[in-house]
Protein backbone atom coordinates (compact mmCIF):
# COMPACT_ATOMS: atom_id res chain seq x y z
CA UNK A 1 0.00 0.00 0.00
CA UNK A 2 1.37 3.16 -1.23
CA UNK A 3 1.56 6.52 1.16
CA UNK A 4 -0.95 9.33 -0.55
CA UNK A 5 1.22 11.19 -2.58
CA UNK A 6 0.43 14.85 -1.29
CA UNK A 7 1.45 18.74 -2.40
CA UNK A 8 1.36 21.98 -0.70
CA UNK A 9 -0.30 24.27 -2.92
CA UNK A 10 -0.85 28.01 -2.13
CA UNK A 11 -3.92 28.94 -4.02
CA UNK A 12 -4.38 30.48 -7.21
CA UNK A 13 -1.61 32.82 -6.62
CA UNK A 14 0.96 30.10 -6.44
CA UNK A 15 3.44 29.83 -9.65
CA UNK A 16 2.45 26.15 -9.38
CA UNK A 17 -0.66 25.18 -11.07
CA UNK A 18 -3.02 22.62 -9.74
CA UNK A 19 -3.03 21.10 -13.79
CA UNK A 20 1.08 21.03 -12.69
CA UNK A 21 -0.20 19.03 -9.95
CA UNK A 22 -2.20 16.55 -11.66
CA UNK A 23 0.69 15.89 -14.02
CA UNK A 24 2.50 15.14 -11.52
CA UNK A 25 0.57 12.37 -10.39
CA UNK A 26 -0.54 14.16 -6.92
CA UNK A 27 -3.63 12.70 -5.54
CA UNK A 28 -4.01 15.01 -2.54
CA UNK A 29 -3.44 18.55 -2.05
CA UNK A 30 -2.25 20.48 0.87
CA UNK A 31 -3.56 23.65 1.35
CA UNK A 32 -5.08 26.36 3.31
CA UNK A 33 -7.65 29.41 3.53
CA UNK A 34 -4.79 32.35 3.97
CA UNK A 35 -7.54 35.29 3.49
CA UNK A 36 -8.66 34.42 7.01
CA UNK A 37 -6.65 35.44 10.13
CA UNK A 38 -5.87 33.33 13.13
CA UNK A 39 -9.02 32.85 15.12
CA UNK A 40 -11.60 33.78 12.81
CA UNK A 41 -13.98 31.24 11.60
CA UNK A 42 -13.82 29.64 8.19
CA UNK A 43 -16.56 29.75 6.29
CA UNK A 44 -18.46 26.34 4.44
CA UNK A 45 -18.89 28.47 0.99
CA UNK A 46 -15.01 29.39 1.21
CA UNK A 47 -13.68 25.53 1.81
CA UNK A 48 -16.47 24.50 -0.72
CA UNK A 49 -15.39 26.56 -3.21
CA UNK A 50 -11.32 25.48 -2.74
CA UNK A 51 -12.83 21.99 -2.64
CA UNK A 52 -14.38 22.21 -5.81
CA UNK A 53 -11.62 23.43 -7.20
CA UNK A 54 -9.34 21.25 -6.62
CA UNK A 55 -11.68 18.50 -7.42
CA UNK A 56 -12.21 19.86 -10.76
CA UNK A 57 -8.13 18.40 -11.73
CA UNK A 58 -9.36 14.59 -10.16
CA UNK A 59 -7.57 15.75 -7.05
CA UNK A 60 -8.97 15.98 -3.55
CA UNK A 61 -8.38 18.53 -0.34
CA UNK A 62 -6.50 15.72 1.85
CA UNK A 63 -4.90 18.07 4.16
CA UNK A 64 -5.71 21.22 5.80
CA UNK A 65 -1.88 23.22 6.33
CA UNK A 66 -2.89 24.93 8.33
CA UNK A 67 -5.75 26.25 10.35
CA UNK A 68 -3.48 28.11 12.90
CA UNK A 69 -3.67 28.63 16.06
CA UNK A 70 -4.22 31.71 17.50
CA UNK A 71 -1.55 33.90 19.43
CA UNK A 72 -4.56 34.30 21.65
CA UNK A 73 -4.93 30.91 22.30
CA UNK A 74 -1.42 30.21 23.06
CA UNK A 75 -0.99 33.13 25.71
CA UNK A 76 -4.45 32.26 27.17
CA UNK A 77 -6.17 35.96 26.90
CA UNK A 78 -8.94 36.96 27.43
CA UNK A 79 -10.40 36.02 23.67
CA UNK A 80 -9.09 32.73 24.17
CA UNK A 81 -12.09 31.10 24.83
CA UNK A 82 -14.00 33.09 21.79
CA UNK A 83 -11.02 31.72 19.22
CA UNK A 84 -11.29 28.53 20.28
CA UNK A 85 -15.31 28.21 20.17
CA UNK A 86 -14.19 29.51 16.24
CA UNK A 87 -11.18 27.62 15.86
CA UNK A 88 -14.08 24.50 16.59
CA UNK A 89 -16.69 25.75 14.14
CA UNK A 90 -13.95 25.81 11.29
CA UNK A 91 -13.65 22.23 12.80
CA UNK A 92 -17.23 21.31 11.84
CA UNK A 93 -17.35 23.25 8.57
CA UNK A 94 -14.59 21.44 7.48
CA UNK A 95 -16.17 18.09 8.02
CA UNK A 96 -18.93 19.26 6.32
CA UNK A 97 -17.41 19.37 3.24
CA UNK A 98 -15.27 16.02 3.65
CA UNK A 99 -11.92 16.90 5.21
CA UNK A 100 -10.62 14.96 8.16
CA UNK A 101 -6.96 16.07 8.24
CA UNK A 102 -5.86 19.37 10.22
CA UNK A 103 -2.10 20.00 10.66
CA UNK A 104 -1.18 22.76 12.84
CA UNK A 105 1.30 23.80 15.47
CA UNK A 106 1.21 25.60 19.27
CA UNK A 107 4.97 27.81 18.50
CA UNK A 108 4.35 30.67 19.80
CA UNK A 109 4.93 34.48 17.72
CA UNK A 110 7.32 32.45 15.16
CA UNK A 111 7.53 29.20 12.93
CA UNK A 112 10.27 27.79 10.68
CA UNK A 113 13.34 29.48 11.25
CA UNK A 114 16.20 29.72 8.81
CA UNK A 115 19.35 32.28 8.78
CA UNK A 116 20.22 31.92 5.37
CA UNK A 117 17.41 31.52 2.63
CA UNK A 118 19.93 31.34 -0.39
CA UNK A 119 22.56 28.60 0.65
CA UNK A 120 24.39 27.19 -2.32
CA UNK A 121 25.20 23.37 -1.65
CA UNK A 122 27.98 21.61 -3.40
CA UNK A 123 25.88 20.71 -6.30
CA UNK A 124 25.01 24.29 -7.16
CA UNK A 125 21.08 24.31 -5.75
CA UNK A 126 19.82 26.88 -3.63
CA UNK A 127 19.06 25.80 -0.34
CA UNK A 128 18.10 26.98 3.39
CA UNK A 129 20.57 27.06 6.31
CA UNK A 130 20.70 27.52 9.65
CA UNK A 131 23.27 29.13 11.77
CA UNK A 132 23.75 29.48 15.40
CA UNK A 133 25.88 32.19 15.60
CA UNK A 134 23.94 34.66 12.70
CA UNK A 135 20.57 33.92 14.25
CA UNK A 136 22.68 35.14 18.23
CA UNK A 137 24.28 38.05 16.45
CA UNK A 138 20.49 38.63 15.54
CA UNK A 139 18.73 38.38 18.92
CA UNK A 140 21.18 39.91 20.89
CA UNK A 141 23.01 43.15 18.26
CA UNK A 142 19.94 43.75 16.29
CA UNK A 143 16.70 42.80 17.61
CA UNK A 144 18.18 44.12 21.18
CA UNK A 145 15.91 41.60 22.62
CA UNK A 146 15.72 42.06 26.81
CA UNK A 147 18.33 39.97 28.28
CA UNK A 148 19.28 37.68 25.26
CA UNK A 149 22.57 36.91 26.13
CA UNK A 150 21.33 34.99 28.99
CA UNK A 151 20.09 32.35 26.22
CA UNK A 152 23.90 31.95 24.96
CA UNK A 153 27.04 30.51 25.57
CA UNK A 154 29.67 33.36 26.46
CA UNK A 155 32.06 31.62 23.39
CA UNK A 156 28.82 32.02 20.98
CA UNK A 157 28.00 35.72 22.20
CA UNK A 158 31.62 36.32 21.20
CA UNK A 159 31.20 34.67 17.71
CA UNK A 160 27.50 36.97 17.31
CA UNK A 161 29.69 39.86 17.94
CA UNK A 162 32.44 39.16 15.96
CA UNK A 163 29.83 38.48 12.80
CA UNK A 164 28.37 41.76 13.70
CA UNK A 165 31.58 44.15 14.04
CA UNK A 166 34.73 41.98 13.01
CA UNK A 167 33.06 40.97 9.62
CA UNK A 168 31.48 44.32 9.01
CA UNK A 169 27.82 43.26 8.93
CA UNK A 170 26.14 46.02 6.66
CA UNK A 171 22.79 47.94 7.81
CA UNK A 172 21.84 46.37 4.65
CA UNK A 173 22.73 42.81 5.57
CA UNK A 174 21.29 43.20 9.21
CA UNK A 175 18.10 44.58 7.41
CA UNK A 176 17.73 41.91 4.94
CA UNK A 177 18.38 39.34 8.33
CA UNK A 178 16.05 40.84 10.13
CA UNK A 179 12.46 40.91 7.41
CA UNK A 180 13.88 37.47 5.90
CA UNK A 181 13.33 36.02 9.90
CA UNK A 182 10.66 37.76 10.34
CA UNK A 183 8.59 38.17 7.36
CA UNK A 184 9.63 36.68 4.46
CA UNK A 185 9.65 33.38 6.01
CA UNK A 186 6.14 33.97 8.14
CA UNK A 187 4.09 36.02 6.08
CA UNK A 188 3.11 33.36 3.43
CA UNK A 189 1.92 31.09 6.07
CA UNK A 190 -0.53 32.60 8.26
CA UNK A 191 2.22 32.67 11.62
CA UNK A 192 3.52 36.41 11.11
CA UNK A 193 3.67 38.77 14.02
CA UNK A 194 4.67 41.51 11.71
CA UNK A 195 4.80 42.82 8.73
CA UNK A 196 4.65 46.73 7.10
CA UNK A 197 7.49 49.52 7.74
CA UNK A 198 7.68 48.93 11.89
CA UNK A 199 7.92 45.14 11.83
CA UNK A 200 10.81 44.86 14.06
CA UNK A 201 9.45 46.69 16.90
CA UNK A 202 6.02 44.68 16.31
CA UNK A 203 7.98 41.57 16.58
CA UNK A 204 9.50 42.70 19.93
CA UNK A 205 6.23 43.51 21.39
CA UNK A 206 4.91 40.44 20.13
CA UNK A 207 7.83 38.74 21.98
CA UNK A 208 7.38 40.75 25.16
CA UNK A 209 4.00 39.87 25.54
CA UNK A 210 4.91 36.23 26.16
CA UNK A 211 8.19 37.30 28.58
CA UNK A 212 6.05 36.77 31.78
CA UNK A 213 4.13 33.53 30.41
CA UNK A 214 6.58 30.39 31.40
CA UNK A 215 6.79 27.23 29.86
CA UNK A 216 4.51 25.83 32.49
CA UNK A 217 1.31 28.18 31.68
CA UNK A 218 2.10 27.90 28.04
CA UNK A 219 1.53 23.92 28.28
CA UNK A 220 -1.57 24.60 30.35
CA UNK A 221 -2.49 26.93 27.60
CA UNK A 222 -2.00 24.11 25.14
CA UNK A 223 -3.44 21.22 27.24
CA UNK A 224 -6.24 23.28 27.27
CA UNK A 225 -6.47 23.72 23.77
CA UNK A 226 -6.50 20.30 23.25
CA UNK A 227 -9.45 19.39 25.76
CA UNK A 228 -11.31 21.34 24.47
CA UNK A 229 -10.98 20.55 20.83
CA UNK A 230 -10.04 17.22 20.09
CA UNK A 231 -13.09 15.72 21.84
CA UNK A 232 -14.97 16.97 18.97
CA UNK A 233 -12.19 16.14 16.68
CA UNK A 234 -13.09 12.54 17.29
CA UNK A 235 -16.53 13.32 16.88
CA UNK A 236 -16.01 14.65 13.61
CA UNK A 237 -13.90 11.56 12.57
CA UNK A 238 -10.84 14.43 12.13
CA UNK A 239 -7.61 13.56 12.69
CA UNK A 240 -5.56 16.30 13.98
CA UNK A 241 -1.80 16.57 13.49
CA UNK A 242 0.61 18.64 15.29
CA UNK A 243 3.91 19.95 13.71
CA UNK A 244 7.12 19.50 15.61
CA UNK A 245 8.62 22.84 17.01
CA UNK A 246 11.78 24.11 14.29
CA UNK A 247 13.90 24.08 15.07
CA UNK A 248 13.44 21.77 18.00
CA UNK A 249 14.51 23.81 20.60
CA UNK A 250 13.97 27.34 22.50
CA UNK A 251 14.33 30.55 20.72
CA UNK A 252 14.31 34.11 21.30
CA UNK A 253 13.57 33.17 25.28
CA UNK A 254 10.03 31.53 23.72
CA UNK A 255 8.94 27.97 25.48
CA UNK A 256 9.54 25.06 22.47
CA UNK A 257 7.09 22.18 23.27
CA UNK A 258 6.58 20.07 20.69
CA UNK A 259 10.48 18.97 19.88
CA UNK A 260 11.56 15.70 21.32
CA UNK A 261 9.50 12.55 22.38
CA UNK A 262 8.75 13.52 25.68
CA UNK A 263 7.30 16.39 24.57
CA UNK A 264 5.01 14.81 22.44
CA UNK A 265 4.25 11.48 25.01
CA UNK A 266 2.63 14.75 27.17
CA UNK A 267 1.08 16.04 24.11
CA UNK A 268 -0.81 12.63 23.69
CA UNK A 269 -1.53 12.34 27.18
CA UNK A 270 -3.70 15.54 27.58
CA UNK A 271 -6.14 13.99 25.17
CA UNK A 272 -5.51 9.90 24.77
CA UNK A 273 -8.28 10.21 21.74
CA UNK A 274 -6.72 8.82 18.68
CA UNK A 275 -7.77 12.41 16.82
CA UNK A 276 -4.88 13.40 18.79
CA UNK A 277 -1.85 13.52 16.62
CA UNK A 278 0.96 14.27 14.99
CA UNK A 279 2.73 15.13 11.95
CA UNK A 280 5.54 13.48 11.59
CA UNK A 281 8.09 16.02 10.15
CA UNK A 282 11.44 14.35 9.27
CA UNK A 283 13.25 17.79 8.66
CA UNK A 284 12.13 19.85 11.98
CA UNK A 285 12.82 16.44 14.33
CA UNK A 286 16.04 15.27 12.50
CA UNK A 287 17.97 18.92 13.45
CA UNK A 288 18.57 17.51 16.98
CA UNK A 289 20.86 14.07 16.90
CA UNK A 290 19.15 13.37 20.61
CA UNK A 291 16.05 12.34 18.39
CA UNK A 292 15.67 9.14 17.61
CA UNK A 293 13.89 8.88 14.61
CA UNK A 294 12.91 4.95 14.24
CA UNK A 295 11.93 5.42 17.94
CA UNK A 296 9.41 7.80 17.08
CA UNK A 297 8.06 5.49 14.60
CA UNK A 298 8.12 2.47 16.91
CA UNK A 299 6.34 4.14 19.57
CA UNK A 300 4.34 7.59 18.06
CA UNK A 301 3.41 5.43 14.60
CA UNK A 302 -0.55 4.74 15.28
CA UNK A 303 -0.49 8.55 16.16
CA UNK A 304 1.18 9.82 12.63
CA UNK A 305 -1.58 11.27 11.01
CA UNK A 306 0.52 13.05 8.20
CA UNK A 307 4.26 13.11 6.89
CA UNK A 308 6.62 15.40 5.90
CA UNK A 309 9.52 14.37 4.45
CA UNK A 310 12.61 15.89 3.62
CA UNK A 311 16.70 15.55 4.44
CA UNK A 312 19.47 17.89 6.21
CA UNK A 313 23.06 17.50 6.61
CA UNK A 314 24.58 18.73 10.01
CA UNK A 315 27.71 20.94 9.50
CA UNK A 316 30.12 21.70 12.53
CA UNK A 317 29.20 24.31 15.11
CA UNK A 318 25.22 23.31 15.42
CA UNK A 319 24.75 24.60 11.77
CA UNK A 320 22.49 22.83 9.47
CA UNK A 321 21.12 22.87 6.00
CA UNK A 322 18.36 20.92 3.94
CA UNK A 323 20.07 19.09 1.67
CA UNK A 324 17.38 17.60 -0.16
CA UNK A 325 14.63 14.44 0.36
CA UNK A 326 16.93 11.79 0.22
CA UNK A 327 20.48 12.70 0.62
CA UNK A 328 21.69 13.29 4.00
CA UNK A 329 22.31 12.70 7.87
CA UNK A 330 18.09 11.48 7.97
CA UNK A 331 17.83 7.53 7.15
CA UNK A 332 15.27 7.90 4.68
CA UNK A 333 14.96 4.74 3.83
CA UNK A 334 14.02 3.63 7.00
CA UNK A 335 11.59 5.96 7.37
CA UNK A 336 9.65 5.48 4.05
CA UNK A 337 9.90 1.57 5.08
CA UNK A 338 8.56 1.78 8.40
CA UNK A 339 5.82 4.17 7.72
CA UNK A 340 4.56 1.59 5.04
CA UNK A 341 4.43 -0.70 7.48
CA UNK A 342 2.20 1.20 9.83
CA UNK A 343 0.05 1.37 6.79
CA UNK A 344 -0.58 -2.77 7.04
CA UNK A 345 -0.92 -2.69 10.63
CA UNK A 346 -3.65 -0.41 10.58
CA UNK A 347 -4.85 -2.12 7.52
CA UNK A 348 -4.91 -5.12 9.67
CA UNK A 349 -6.31 -3.53 12.53
CA UNK A 350 -9.48 -2.37 9.94
CA UNK A 351 -8.68 1.73 10.71
CA UNK A 352 -9.99 3.58 7.99
CA UNK A 353 -7.08 5.71 8.11
CA UNK A 354 -4.52 3.13 6.67
CA UNK A 355 -3.30 5.53 4.08
CA UNK A 356 -0.47 8.21 5.72
CA UNK A 357 -0.39 11.25 3.69
CA UNK A 358 2.99 12.20 2.50
CA UNK A 359 3.94 14.99 0.92
CA UNK A 360 7.79 16.54 0.01
CA UNK A 361 8.55 19.00 2.73
CA UNK A 362 10.60 22.10 0.76
CA UNK A 363 13.05 21.25 -1.83
CA UNK A 364 16.34 23.06 -3.43
CA UNK A 365 15.77 25.58 -6.14
CA UNK A 366 17.15 24.35 -9.25
CA UNK A 367 16.53 24.56 -13.56
CA UNK A 368 13.77 26.87 -14.31
CA UNK A 369 13.13 27.57 -10.07
CA UNK A 370 15.53 30.52 -10.85
CA UNK A 371 12.76 31.98 -13.14
CA UNK A 372 9.76 32.18 -11.15
CA UNK A 373 8.53 33.39 -7.98
CA UNK A 374 7.76 30.83 -5.17
CA UNK A 375 7.72 30.97 -1.29
CA UNK A 376 10.80 30.03 0.58
CA UNK A 377 11.56 26.57 0.26
CA UNK A 378 9.00 26.07 -1.87
CA UNK A 379 10.15 25.96 -5.54
CA UNK A 380 8.43 23.99 -8.25
CA UNK A 381 11.04 21.89 -9.78
CA UNK A 382 13.14 20.90 -6.14
CA UNK A 383 9.85 19.54 -4.68
CA UNK A 384 9.03 17.53 -7.88
CA UNK A 385 12.88 16.19 -7.71
CA UNK A 386 12.05 15.43 -4.41
CA UNK A 387 8.89 13.59 -4.66
CA UNK A 388 10.06 11.80 -7.45
CA UNK A 389 13.04 10.37 -5.69
CA UNK A 390 10.70 9.57 -2.88
CA UNK A 391 7.99 8.11 -5.00
CA UNK A 392 11.25 5.31 -6.34
CA UNK A 393 12.42 4.83 -3.41
CA UNK A 394 8.91 3.79 -1.34
CA UNK A 395 8.25 1.97 -5.29
CA UNK A 396 11.66 -0.40 -4.84
CA UNK A 397 10.63 -0.66 -0.62
CA UNK A 398 6.84 -2.25 -1.18
CA UNK A 399 8.64 -4.61 -3.92
CA UNK A 400 10.32 -6.38 -0.82
CA UNK A 401 7.66 -5.92 1.94
CA UNK A 402 4.63 -8.76 2.56
CA UNK A 403 1.10 -7.43 3.43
Amino acid sequence: MKLEKCWRWFGNDDSTSLLDLKQMGIEGVVTSLNQYKPGEVWSVESIKERCDLIEQYGMRWSVVESLPVSEEIKKGSSEAALHIKNYIQSLRNLAKCGIYRVCYNFMPVIDWVRTDLAYIDEDGTETMLYDPVTFAAFDIFILQRVNAKEDYSEEIIKQAEARINNDGMTEEEKKKLSYNLIVITQGFINSGAASGDNYLKDFKNALASYRTLGEANFRNNFSRFLKKVIPVAQQLNIKMAVHPDDPPFPILGLPRIASNLQDFEWIFEQEPSPANGMTFCTGSLGVRTDNDLSQFLDKMGDRIHFAHLRNLKHLEDGKFFESGHIDGDIDMVMIITKLLKEQIRRKNEGRSDCRIPMRPDHGKKMLDDYGRTSNPGYPKIGRFRGISELRGMEEAINAFITT
